[in-house]
């Protein structure tokens, strides 16, 4: 079997604006991704996703598009899918950065072997280690009274662990977090996630005014350009530190772990692939620490990916730390033929071979860029 050519589609998919992730590096109100189809000559077709958000990744439809067709592409056509560890060591040599574009073509790879070999992905992983994936919902920086409300909203969804986005302005971040904490009592798990928008003074200062609303952990306190503030802010405050924006390749696994910056990874499969996610996962067990799994708002196919990653890892403590496995509960409908099984607190991996899951052409057609 080889690769016949690889298909680009840009979508844009709008987010439900009562629940758009407002946090301390900006608004997420719709999804510009680009989903890819890598087609064989024996006509199976892998999906993959460019789960690709400027503010955040610092690529785009545009450049997805561009790479993919003018750099990824040629180097792939003709190739044997399956090889994906040599595919994706040439795609990394052929153009340097640019993770996310490349993992919507690696995902979309390991759908194809996961049909070849006629079982679902996490089979492929090793099996699974648990039955189905904790989750946790996000709740948006917005002001106190609103943030307490999608708060209450998620634990009416069946939400018992959610973390409340802050490092906007600390002021307002404590006094969201108590209203979140109000709102939801003393029984559901609550985490803050500052996307970096501390300083490593105001993270300590701020971490430690919120001792008494009982957190589990907090995220990427502060900026990610110097692993050695996150340790600081670690040593110095009593809650488990997660690293997000600064993890994202094995040698800042390593980094975090030397400097011991972080108690939990935060690993997606968006910023490199699945293959980096799990080799990233080993690098945390071997250095004692545990992972979650990160999101970007994927859509369904990226989400499938996520599902069968956190199934079949030992690393990933999603008991303790439930994953961000959310996309369903922020877009008022997706792009796949049959929705994932995805419930408040709860993902189940899809029944079908690779990722298990089918576009619905009416819906990409629908949110199409043309």
């Amino acid at each position: 079997m080889k690769i016949s050519h690889i298909e680009t589609i840009p979508v844009r998919v709008p987010i439900n604006q009562q629940r758009a992730i407002h946090g301390g590096r900006g608004a997420h109100v719709e999804s510009p991704f680009v989903l890819v189809k890598v087609h064989t000559d024996e006509g199976l077709i892998g999906l993959g996703e460019v789960s690709c958000t400027p503010i955040w990744s610092g690529e785009d439809q545009t450049t997805a598009i561009h790479c993919i067709n003018t750099y990824l592409a040629p180097l792939l056509i003709g190739e044997d899918p399956t090889a994906i560890e040599r595919l994706t060591l040439r795609m990394h040599r052929r153009i340097a950065g640019h993770p996310f574009t490349k993992a919507g073509v690696e995902i979309a790879l390991w759908d194809v072997l996961g049909k070849i070999a006629n079982v679902p992905l996490y089979r492929l992983f090793g099996g699974p280690v648990r039955d189905a994936v904790p989750t946790k919902f996000s709740v948006s920086g917005r002001e106190p009274d609103r943030a307490a409300e999608i708060a209450a909203w998620a634990v009416e969804q069946g939400f018992r662990t959610m973390k409340i986005k802050v490092g906007i302005e600390p002021e307002q971040d404590i006094a969201r977090v108590r209203a979140v904490r109000a709102a939801v009592g003393p029984d559901i798990r609550l985490a803050i996630d500052a996307n970096g928008g501390w300083s490593p003074h105001t993270a300590i200062h701020t971490i430690r005014r919120l001792v008494d609303c009982d957190l589990i952990f907090a995220e990427q306190p502060v900026p990610p350009f110097d692993v050695t503030w996150m340790a600081e802010v670690r040593r110095q405050t009593t809650i488990p530190i997660m690293a997000d924006e600064s993890m994202a390749t094995l040698q800042d696994a390593m980094a975090i772990a030397r400097a011991s910056a972080a108690d939990i990874l935060s690993i997606y499969v968006g910023k490199g692939g699945l293959g980096m996610a799990r080799k990233i996962a080993a690098v945390a067990e071997a250095a004692g620490m545990v992972c979650t799994v990160g999101s970007n708002l994927e859509l369904g196919i990226a989400g499938a990916a996520m599902i069968h990653l956190a199934l079949a890892t030992t690393a990933i403590d999603a008991e303790a730390f439930p994953c961000d496995i959310i996309g369903p509960f922020f877009y008022e409908s997706d792009i796949l033929a049959e929705p994932l099984p995805v419930q408040a607190g709860i993902a189940r991996a899809p029944s079908g071979l690779g990722l298990g899951v089918v576009l619905d052409e009416r819906k990409v057609a629908q949110y199409r860029v043309h």
